[in-house]
């Protein structure tokens, strides 16, 4: 059968797209959040997320709704996602170089990659594998390079990484959630993560941002974090949560080269070597090519589809135009293609191709 790979030209427009979103967030949120608190930053960053959610959400007949099974992986996407990561993220851009944590927020794509790998046996062959060790490595020289800047410098840096680490851990779990209508995901992690870190926010008393800083956080929140992970989720329905990671690694260049631009002139040679062992990662890893015989087991499941994809020729009375979205089966069939690790291509392999 030919079958041509359009999900992945299509996963990899959608996460370069919020790539882009996230990564201009990054040192915008450095200068609006000048002076207000980690936990209020967080909070005001996913209330804006929260009304992009609210407004993206789609009818049942275009989207599979979240469903109540689906509520603890929703609430560890919260607190990892919208609670952890922000937070992390907030107190290290107050305390380290705005380029630097930009170019480290490349990892996320590292962190993702693994754990997809780990939970979901998404393929990765030696290519990918050296992608994440160029990744890896220039995160490692990123951090011995502001580790000359001193102790506080450092520390900013420290917790930049934990944030890659809770948002690694939160794209692997929104894997599980990208059939779902993206505006009720998007709606649901923001609602419980602003939710918390606002409460974090009175209980440790940080001070009342003021109206000029909540607006701007609440504008980055709603493109950099709410449309962004729309994208996101669209992405890895389209072609897995390791791919869609590994493109989302531009995000931290698309930021450190907003925040040069923005007058910040901290790159050293060594930030110089490790931006471009990371951007060499991504690239290493974009070239990466999938396909073999594969059998699809009879499957029933409900998510949002179209019927000219080489694999939804079930029968309608009347036929839908454009995806939708309803409860269908498919029949066992083998067959040879390219193909991505998406809902319909989660096989095992007995070893990487």
């Amino acid at each position: 059968m030919k079958h041509l790979p359009l999900p992945a030209f299509r996963g990899a427009a959608l996460a370069l797209l919020a790539a882009a979103l996230f990564g201009v967030s990054t040192p915008l949120v450095q200068r609006a959040g000048a002076g207000v608190g980690a936990f209020s930053t967080a909070a005001l960053l996913y209330a804006g997320a929260a009304l992009v959610g609210l407004l993206t959400r789609l009818p049942r007949e275009r989207e599979a709704r979240v469903a109540r099974a689906d509520l603890p992986r929703l609430a560890a996407m919260a607190l990892f996602g919208a609670g952890i990561g922000p937070v992390a993220l907030a107190w290290g851009l107050q305390h380290t170089s705005g380029t630097s944590a930009a170019l480290l927020l490349t990892l996320e794509a590292l962190f993702t990659a693994v754990l997809a790998r780990l939970l979901y046996r998404e393929t990765m062959d030696r290519r990918v594998w050296l992608a994440m060790l160029l990744l890896l490595g220039g995160g490692v020289v990123l951090v011995l390079d502001q580790g000359r800047s001193g102790p506080m410098q450092f520390m900013g840096l420290m917790a930049v990484m934990a944030a890659t680490v809770a948002w690694g851990v939160d794209n692997t779990l929104s894997r599980g959630l990208a059939e779902r209508d993206p505006g009720q995901v998007v709606l649901g992690k923001a609602v419980l993560g602003a939710a918390t870190t606002a409460a974090i926010a009175v209980m440790a008393a940080e001070p009342s941002p003021g109206v000029a800083a909540s607006l701007a956080l609440l504008v980055i929140g709603a493109t950099g974090y709410g449309l962004s992970l729309r994208f996101y989720l669209l992405a890895q329905r389209a072609f897995g949560a390791a791919r869609t990671g590994s493109v989302f690694a531009f995000a931290p260049f698309i930021g450190a080269a907003l925040a040069m631009s923005l007058g910040e002139r901290g790159l050293s040679p060594w930030m110089g070597l490790g931006g471009l062992l990371m951007l060499a990662g991504v690239v290493l890893h974009l070239a990466e090519s999938h396909g073999h015989e594969h059998t699809h087991e009879a499957l029933v499941h409900d998510h949002a589809h179209t019927h000219d994809d080489g694999h939804h020729d079930h029968h309608h009375e009347v036929m839908p135009v454009g995806a939708h979205s309803h409860e269908h089966q498919h029949l066992p069939l083998t067959h040879d293609h390219a193909h991505v690790p998406d809902v319909h291509h989660a096989h095992a392999h007995a070893r990487a191709p």
